[in-house]
């Protein structure tokens, strides 16, 4: 009985350590756009969210915008929008590059929840890669989810279908 409880102490130990080193920073913004925009300077800019940006946003997904403002970088019609999310209860930062109103290069840069990190890793986020929006503001792709990180996936797909909606917004997309 007293091993059964030390085995499962041990087990309980070694879960809240995958846990707590699943948190972190896994890129920083500039590395990510050094890898989005590897020969050239990128040009930041700043898109204010108006009331009429809100109510679009809104209309188009069916999600408001929570801030006053949203940070992108271009060069060349390529964009890379860093965009954060509520998981569960914390924000998940992810970088989405929108090109030819094409989603690409989806990478999870922060991850501060206690579950759902496996959206971090490559099998998740390149499922996104040449994802556009439909007619109804939904992605065009069908996403796999991941057991146990619903709430994750879930943040990560309203962060691409935001990426896609602002790059439209702003006039960038061709067409």
């Amino acid at each position: 009985m007293r091993t059964l409880a030390h085995v499962l102490l041990l087990l309980g130990c070694l879960a809240g350590m995958t846990s707590a080193s699943s948190q972190g920073r896994y890129m920083e913004t500039a590395d990510y756009l050094r890898a989005v925009f590897p020969n050239a300077e990128p040009m930041p800019n700043t898109l204010w969210v108006t009331n009429e940006l809100r109510r679009s946003a809104e209309a188009a997904l069916g999600a408001g915008i929570a801030s006053l403002r949203v940070r992108y970088w271009q060069h060349d019609g390529r964009t890379a929008w860093i965009l954060d999310e509520i998981g569960k209860e914390q924000p998940i930062t992810v970088g989405v590059v929108v090109e030819d109103d094409t989603a690409s290069m989806v990478r999870v840069l922060e991850f501060r929840e206690s579950r759902g990190w496996e959206v971090r890793y490559p099998f998740f986020t390149d499922q996104f890669n040449d994802a556009r929006l439909n007619a109804k503001g939904e992605i065009d792709l069908q996403i796999d989810g991941i057991t146990g990180a619903t709430l994750s996936v879930n943040a990560v797909t309203r962060i691409v279908r935001l990426a896609l909606f602002l790059y439209r917004y702003t006039g960038e997309a061709s067409g």
